[in-house]
Parts: C-alpha cells; structure tokens; sequence
C-alpha cells in the first residue's frame, strides 16, 4: 500500500509539471523561456514530452503490476469471505467483541430460533445456522450473519479502476506511438516542403490504433494528413478520410470577444465515397470511423496582403510589398537585403486600451531628470480595462543576411491612447518576450503619412535648414540680425542633435532624439540652469518641427495644418515618436494597407479507444469509493442456548469493519429486539 501510494504521488507531481510545462513544443522555445541550461536539462529529463519520458512509463508499468498483483492476492480471499458466515466461531469467543449482549428469553429454543431467523430476513442480513450437539443432545444453535458485503466488492473495484486508468492513458498517450518509433523505424521529420515529399518512415500507418494530432484545413481547401508534434520534429499520420472545410464561423461579443468557433466541413472517404456534411463547434466534435474530430483553434490559411514599406534609418521613397502569408520575399533595407516573412494575419484584435489621459506635452518633460519610455506597450495604459476591439494587424519578421531576425507587429488602424489616435507598430527581438510598441501620431485624416514625410525629412540637411530659417523669420523681428543669428545656431544644434546628424560631444556616437538633447546639457549646462535651459531649447526644437511639417505638407500639395489644440497633440506625439524612431531595431516599418482575408480552421484529430478503459475505470472508481466509505461491512453472531424449563439463553455479538455510532445505534436497535425483555441479570456489555 505504501508503495503504490508512493508510486500515485510521484505520477500526480509529474503530471502536473507535464500540465504546467507545455509539451512537444520547439527546442527553441524552451530555450526562450528557461533559458540554454536549464533547457537542456529539463530536456534530459524528459519534461517536455513527459507522458511519453522513460521513468513516467516505468512508473506507470510499476503501479499497473503492483495493483494487478495485489489484485490478484486478495481476490480470491474476497471471494472466499464474502462466501462464508464463520458460523464455526467458539461461544465464548463473543465475549470478546467490542459489541456484545446475552439474556435469557422466556420462550423455547425452537420458537426463539424462528424468531431470530423472522427478525435477520427482515433486516437485511443473510444468516446461517449450525446446531451444536454433545452426542444426541442439542448443546445449542449459533446463528451467523452478515451485512455490507459491498464494501469488499468496493475495494477490488477501486484497484481495478487504477489499473483500467492507467492502461487507458498509456494506450492513448505517446506510447503506442514511441513503440512503432523504437520497433518499426520511425522517426520524426524536421525538414519542410510539401507533405507529398515527406519520406515513408516518417509516416505511420493507417491502422495505427491511437494517435492525437493537429490538422489545419484552409477555407475550400481539404486535407487528410495529420501531424504529431514530438520534441524533435513531427510524425504524419494518413487519415482514411478527408476533411474539407466549406466555411469558418465565428462570432464576436460587442467588445468584440469570440463567443462562438464552429466550421461547416465535408468528410470524404476514401473507401465508400461517401461525403459526409458535419459542423464542428468547441465541445461539439464529430466523429467518423472512430477518429474524433475536435475544433481546437483557428488561423491564417494564406491571406494576400498588401503592405507600404517606408523607411526608418536611411532615405528613400516608400514602395508597396505584395505577399501571401506563410510566404517569404526579399527586400533592400539601404544597402542590406533582409528577407520579409509574412507570419500572420489577424482581423479582430481586443486590447485593454484602459482609461484615456492627457497627452504628454514635451515642453514639460525636464530632458535631464526623466525621459519617456522607449517603445513603451501601446496596450498597457494605466487605468480601468476598457476591452476594444482595434481592428486588424499584421505580424512579420525581417531576417538579415545572417539568419537573425525580429518579429514585428504592427495595427493597421490608429487606435486612440491617452486622448490621441496613434499607430502601433510592434517589435520583440524573441519570442519570450512581449512586442514593445512606437506610437505614432496619425494626422487629420487619420493617416501615417504626415509624420513619415516628416521623419523623411528630418534626416535631409538641406529640409533642415529651410526649417530653420523658417522658423527664426516668423521668431525674430528683422531688425534684430544678432539675436536671429544666434537662434539660428541654438536652432541648428538642437535640430541636428535630435536628428542624429551631430554627435554631442566631437568625435562622439551619433545618437539622436531627445536623449541627445539630455547628454548635451549635462554635458555643457550647469545644472542649476538645465531645467530653464530645457524648456527653451524643446520649444525652440518644437517650432522647428512645426515648420518642417508644414513644409513637407506643402510639398506634397496638401494644407497646412492649423494652429489649434489638435495640431499641438499632434506635435507633441510625433516629437517623441521622431525621439523613439532612432531606437526601432529594423531599416522598414511595413503598415498593412488591404487584404484578401483566407481563414484556416485548426483541428484536433484522435482516434482513442483507451477512452473506454477510462470511462470503465472512473465508473468502478466512484462505485469502489462510494462502496468503501458509505457501505459497513458487519457481521452478527446469535448463540442460543436452552436453558430449561421452556426457556432460552441468547448471546449476540456485532463487528464491524469501522467504528461508528451508526454502528452503535445499529447494535442497540437488535439488541431490543433480540432481548424485549433483558433479565437483571443481563451479562456484561
């Protein structure tokens, strides 16, 4: 008993870690989140496929044969009491039971045997008696019965049900799969292509009787190979159906929530021909020649995409990129070639926006002191959780030359934060990461294109200084030409070091933005005057931005922007996305510009007959619980006695396998009506 409960422990702690700990994932994954060693090893001990791990199967395969021989042991011991009344126990031996009594009856031993055998079939118990004689004489009768045989009953069923149970998970686990792994060949694939390529041995059998897997049906498109993620690649394992998917439905609460997955498919089989029409919902699987068909997620099943490529740390013009998901295609990024891979497309996108605020004005933020956040989480502002549905976004990754890559994540739609309609456009350099988002500012007519013409322009020496001499025209009176000419050198060098064309110190890194602006006046100010000089040196930076943004709105044949509070948010925001722009990891910012939206519907696909041990085990389990707690095993033994003159001595006795007062209050309830009338000299209890 010891062992096996030790042996339950140890599988209930590794079957939580197996819940805890997401199994047959990518290596690479495991790697981000635990990092390289204590990935390898956790790896070594089989954590990532634990349900399929050496030792879990071995300790399974121990409990299976410690419960079968325990089993074995007392069955026939169960069976062989449940059969026998003891009705063979000694007289005397009652004395010695916790429960006992014994008096005289004023009737004969006939009339009192019947009573007694009228008083054990009304009660439930089942008796038998055995005549004692001393040669021709009757010395007495013991009558012997018993009650709750169940609870025995109970015991072998609960030791039946770990075994079903455990045979049914290990039939429908990774066991049966690993066998044809070790005995016929097979090995995981960890190439790509078409599944038309894939090799034999990397496929199992059609008969294969139990497997688990993941099969993704584009919409109007069928498949009948599903895949078995293991560790180190995945398995295929051929269908004997198709499943095309006609439609995928889903539909959303108002705050735009899913409430409902469901997909409308044709299973077609490949031996009748038959084609059969079945709707798939969550908990609403379907079912075809014993394999369970389960909707489990859904996903892009090659959507076309339209992006607009601008450029973010070189100059050029903005070109269009066409691709599907899925697919990959090369881009220039200045002098480098990187390669774009559309990962996916997603339409509906609930945020948490929270409570909106007021826009951070730049003239107040002390340069010295405290910065603004870099790329800061566009769906983490403080507040009540406002949930809003955002509209749609696309996720790609730009791989260089080297291999290494960002994934990036970007709306397509200005989403309003902090009482200003921004666009988001995410980055993480891993996957263990969460994306980290540049806001930026979207103008009158909710477009991205204002602050790209003026990040463009903010990197062309010559824009710059138009720019400036905009500004200290419209700043200074022309009669004034020294204090113009020595605004136009403050002009010059904040605009400059903001734009990264001026290192603050000579010799110095190239950094830019408002960071660039700090270092200077640590660097050159004292620090009783930074605060002051801060504040003229932002406004001054903000009058050129201003102007450089009228000009860039003039160029391109546009009104100028008007001089009211909604133009000033808009300034403000671009300033510190221009600041953040010099810290976006990548040469292009794609914004999705339309798309032909292609769903996928993600099946869950298994065949598991070990179900039905389950089902039968959990069955025998509550039975053999319920058998062992609520039902009494009891056992009652009457001797009776003649004692002469047409009278009768009765000792009775009860065990019981607890101790309860339901068993005491049992026990008086026979004794009255045993002994309606005990004589004084009733014997000790």
């Amino acid at each position: 008993m010891r062992f096996a409960i030790t042996l339950l422990t140890v599988i209930c702690i590794a079957s939580v870690i197996g819940t805890v700990i997401r199994q047959h994932e990518p290596f690479v994954n495991y790697v981000n989140q635990f990092g390289p060693f204590w990935a390898e090893v956790f790896g070594a001990v089989g954590m990532y496929s634990i349900y399929s791990a050496w030792w879990f199967l071995l300790i399974l395969a121990f409990l299976v044969i410690s419960t079968s021989l325990c089993i074995a042991r007392n069955t026939p011991k169960v069976l062989h009491d449940l059969k026998t009344y003891k009705e063979h126990i000694r007289e005397q031996s009652l004395q010695a039971f916790h429960h006992k009594t014994s008096g005289e009856l004023a009737e004969g031993h006939e009339a009192a045997l019947a009573r007694v055998t009228q008083l054990m079939q009304r009660n439930g118990w089942k008796a038998k008696a055995q005549v004692r004689q001393d040669g021709d004489a009757v010395r007495g009768v013991m009558v012997a019965a018993r009650k709750g045989g169940a609870n025995r009953i109970g015991y072998l069923a609960a030791h039946a049900a770990i075994v079903l149970i455990c045979l049914g998970g290990l039939f429908d686990g990774d066991l049966v799969v690993r066998a044809q792994m070790w005995l016929a060949g097979k090995e995981p694939y960890t190439g790509g292509g078409f599944i038309a390529d894939v090799p034999e041995k990397h496929r199992l059998s059609l008969a294969n009787p139990t497997f688990r897997g993941n099969l993704l049906v584009p919409e109007g498109a069928r498949s009948n190979v599903v895949l078995l993620n293991q560790s180190d690649g995945v398995l295929l394992q051929p269908l004997p159906f198709d499943i095309e998917l006609k439609k995928f439905i889903v539909e959303y609460y108002e705050t735009g929530m899913p409430k409902l997955f469901a997909s409308e498919i044709v299973i077609h089989d490949h031996e009748t021909g038959q084609a059969v029409p079945a709707t798939v919902k969550v908990n609403e699987p379907a079912f075809h020649r014993g394999v369970a068909i389960y909707q489990s997620s859904f996903d892009d099943g090659g959507s076309k995409l339209r992006l607009r490529a601008y450029p973010m740390n070189h100059r050029g013009e903005a070109f269009d990129v066409s691709g599907t998901v899925g697919g990959a295609t090369t881009l220039s990024g200045g002098d480098e070639k990187y390669t774009l891979e559309l990962a996916g497309l997603r339409v509906i996108n609930v945020e948490n926006l929270g409570t909106p605020q007021d826009a951070t004005d730049v003239r107040k933020v002390n340069l010295v002191d405290s910065l603004q956040q870099h790329l800061g989480s566009g769906a983490k502002a403080p507040g009540e959780r406002t949930l809003r549905n955002v509209g749609p976004s696309v996720t790609y990754r730009l791989r260089d030359a080297s291999g290494q890559a960002r994934e990036f994540h970007n709306y397509m739609l200005p989403v309003e934060l902090d009482g200003q309609r921004v666009f988001l456009a995410g980055v993480r350099e891993n996957l263990a990461e969460p994306f980290r988002y540049l806001r930026i500012p979207a103008d009158d007519s909710d477009s991205i294109d204002t602050w790209m013409r003026l990040h463009a322009a903010l990197q062309d020496p010559a824009l710059r200084e138009r720019a400036i001499t905009r500004y200290v025209a419209k700043a200074i009176d022309g009669d004034k030409p020294e204090l113009a000419q020595q605004l136009t050198i403050s002009a010059r060098r904040g605009l400059n070091l903001f734009a990264g064309a001026e290192p603050v110190e000579p010799g110095g890194p190239l950094t830019g933005g408002l960071q660039a602006l700090a270092d200077f006046m640590q660097a050159n100010v004292p620090e009783a005057d930074r605060a002051r000089t801060s504040d003229v040196l932002i406004r001054i930076l903000n009058g050129v931005l201003y102007e450089l943004t009228q000009m860039t709105r003039e160029a391109a044949g546009l009104p100028p922007l008007p001089g009211d509070e909604k133009t000033q948010a808009f300034m403000t925001q671009a300033v510190l996305s221009l600041s953040d722009a010099g810290l976006y990891p990548a040469p292009l910012l794609l914004q999705l510009q339309d798309f032909e939206h292609v769903q996928a519907s993600v099946f869950q696909v298994a065949r598991a007959p070990g179900k039905y041990l389950v089902y039968l085990g959990c069955l025998l389990l509550v039975i053999g619980v319920f058998a062992m707690l609520y039902v009494r095993e009891r056992r009652l033994w009457i001797w009776l006695q003649p004692a002469g003159a047409g009278r009768t001595r009765l000792t009775a006795a009860l065990s019981s396998t607890r101790k309860t007062l339901d068993t005491d209050r049992e026990f008086e309830s026979l004794k009255a009506a045993l002994l309606p009338a005990v004589p004084a000299e009733e014997a000790a209890r």
